[in-house]
Order: C-alpha cells, then sequence, then structure tokens
C-alpha cells in the first residue's frame, strides 16, 4: 500500500460525513427546485388576475359612508298565568324600528360605571 492510501483510510471517516452532508444538500436543493416549478405550472393554470380596468371602482358620489342611527328595541309578549312559555322561535331579533329620539344615550352624572364597580348605583 502506498502513502496515499493510508491517508485516504486515515481521513475516511470524516470524509464519508462531507460527502454525505453534500449529497443531502443536493437533494434538498433539488426538492426546493421541483417544488418551485410545479407551483410555476400550477400558477400558469390558473384563470389570469384581473386587469386595472376590470377593478372595482368608488360610486360617483364618493366613498359610502358609516349610518348610524339608534334602534327601538322591541318589548318580550308578556304571558299571562297558566298561558304556554313562549317558544324561541316566536322571539324575533330586537331593534328592529327605528327610534324617533336620535340622540345617543350619555351615561348619566352620579351613576354607577358597571356592575361590581363599587359605585353607589342609579340615585
Amino acid at each position: 500500500m502506498s502513502t496515499a492510501t493510508y491517508v485516504f483510510l486515515a481521513a475516511g471517516p470524516g470524509v464519508w460525513n462531507v460527502t454525505a452532508a453534500f449529497v443531502g444538500g443536493l437533494i434538498v436543493a433539488g426538492a426546493l427546485i421541483w417544488a418551485v416549478r410545479v407551483g410555476m405550472r400550477v400558477m400558469d393554470q390558473e384563470s389570469p388576475r384581473p386587469t386595472p380596468e376590470q377593478q372595482p371602482k368608488l360610486p360617483d358620489g364618493g366613498a359610502v359612508r358609516e349610518m348610524r342611527e339608534m334602534r327601538e328595541p322591541d318589548e318580550m309578549p308578556r304571558v299571562e298565568k297558566g298561558g304556554s312559555r313562549l317558544m324561541p322561535y316566536e322571539i324575533h331579533h330586537s331593534g328592529s324600528r327605528t327610534c324617533e329620539d336620535q340622540k345617543r344615550k350619555r351615561w348619566l352624572p352620579g351613576s354607577s360605571g358597571a356592575f361590581g364597580s363599587g359605585g353607589p348605583g342609579h340615585v
């Protein structure tokens, strides 16, 4: 055996590790390239993107603004004594009518902020 063979055998385990890492890197790089090409093929099969003329436009009057209104609550129907209880399908959504008074309700001075806040409550 020559000296070169001994050098190669002495460096053997390190060479195999480097070779395995290089081959693993080639496999990962190949998988990434394959994934990009598949993605490009899928994008080519999709419908084309809308042109600027097909984009939505603002109405002639400008942007539509939010409208606030106060709604009047519907009262719960009363059940007489001995009558049957109300079923869920007999109750409809609350706030179905526009209220005549459109002023926002504000907190009253001296009233509590919320349950358990420590205030004296409605006085």
